[in-house]
């Protein structure tokens, strides 16, 4: 598997993300909450993601782009965990709720225990 995060994987259907906020359901480990759906989608990945960051709580764009920068390469790096694990396909939306920007080091650890949940909730395990 190749540890590389391309457009095929980005979620940019504005129906999807529509529908995702709306059927949703949600899994979180501070600061980063995961909502996630199974959905038939067109793309050749089994998940495609999207990462959010609020206006209202980072208040800079700089460094609301970091804070993505960091999420997606946090998910590029630990990807393999719901590869491995899932058959369906999903689309994930990340979300950044601390109003403070976290150091690169936390943040993937709260990514390897948050897509660990995940597999927990809707993996092969059932």
């Amino acid at each position: 598997m190749r540890y590389t995060f391309g457009s095929e994987e980005k979620l940019k259907s504005k129906k999807l993300i529509e529908q995702l906020f709306a059927e949703g359901r949600s899994i979180s480990v501070y600061p980063i909450k995961l909502i996630y759906l199974e959905v038939a989608h067109q793309g050749n990945y089994p998940v495609q993601v999207g990462v959010s960051v609020s206006k209202r709580t980072i208040r800079k764009a700089v460094t609301r782009n970091r804070i993505k920068r960091l999420l997606r390469e946090c998910y590029r790096k630990h990807k393999h965990l719901v590869y491995d694990q899932i058959e369906k396909k999903y689309i994930f939306m990340f979300l950044y709720l601390d109003e403070n920007e976290q150091k690169y080091v936390v943040l993937e650890g709260k990514m390897v225990d948050l897509l660990k949940k995940f597999i927990k909730k809707t993996g092969k395990d059932d």
